[in-house]
């Protein structure tokens, strides 16, 4: 036996026996009795400032407020921006990400996913006189997209042209204009288009096929199985009580400007059907 090894190992064992085992954050978080929510800054419906109380108001934001109120604790709504929304929750400098978050595999590799409580969608809009009925219809053809969206890569998956743009209304500009054969965006800004297409403009309709599946989901600190079973919980509640589906329809509803139904119910990721994003 090597003496000296045999101290340092021993040191090294009490160095790991003093460390402090990782804190769970569902007892950090009822002691605090407060839940640090991250949502967008100002991506609306979904979360922005209020005109009139500068406060922030959304989907996400009284998703947070409802999971909070199940908790028993005050909702602490952090405003953040689209690219912060894995880092912020990675570094436990939040306790959950509510801000429209898509399962992907690389973002599942960092943090730990909820069990989606929507599945959004990639869609295609053409003009309503075009004749294609299904996604591979389009194998080929020049779709148009913002630019290093998920909307291009459903394009790409998709074996189509993508033609990018910085911002959505280009991408919509050049279906106008001929100059590509439909565009891909997400459910929200199809259905928005669609409607607006019906008075101005060429009018436009959706394939009813998906693109591209996207399971949203609440994002937290992996290694938190408390956390994680209490919100997943806590989600499943919520749907069967029918308070997602009203607090969709107050954001997106038929009575809102985007027209959308909601008609997931909170299950595992495990038992839905779709490709995974990169």
């Amino acid at each position: 036996m090597n003496w000296k090894c045999f101290t340092v190992t021993l040191a090294l064992a009490g160095i790991a026996g003093a460390m402090p085992a990782k804190a769970d954050q569902l007892d950090t978080i009822m002691s605090a009795k407060t839940l640090r929510c991250a949502t967008y800054a100002d991506v609306p419906p979904f979360s922005s400032p209020d005109p009139k109380t500068r406060e922030m108001a959304g989907f996400d934001v009284d998703l947070c407020k409802a999971i909070a109120n199940e908790l028993g604790v005050k909702a602490e709504i952090k405003p953040i921006s689209v690219e912060a929304r894995v880092p912020e929750v990675k570094l436990g400098r939040v306790d959950i990400t509510v801000a429209n978050l898509a399962y992907t595999l690389s973002r599942a590799e960092q943090i730990q996913f909820s069990d989606p409580y929507y599945v959004a969608k990639e869609m295609l809009i053409v003009p309503a006189d075009d004749a294609g009925k299904k996604k591979a219809d389009y194998e080929g053809q020049r779709l148009a997209s913002t630019k290093g969206s998920t909307s291009e890569l459903a394009i790409k998956l998709n074996k189509s042209d993508p033609l990018t743009f910085q911002d959505t209304g280009s991408a919509y500009l050049a279906v106008q204009q001929g100059k590509a054969r439909g565009m891909v965006a997400n459910t929200m800004t199809t259905t928005l288009l669609v409607n607006q297409s019906k008075t101005k403009g060429k009018q436009m309709r959706m394939i009813d096929e998906p693109m591209l599946l996207e399971p949203v989901g609440i994002g937290m600190q992996k290694d938190q199985p408390a956390l994680t079973a209490k919100i997943n919980a806590i989600l499943h509640k919520l749907d069967d009580s029918g308070e997602i589906n009203k607090i969709w329809d107050k954001w997106l509803g038929p009575n809102t400007e985007y027209k959308m139904t909601r008609n997931e119910k909170v299950v595992p990721i495990s038992e839905l059907k779709f490709e995974p994003i990169p």
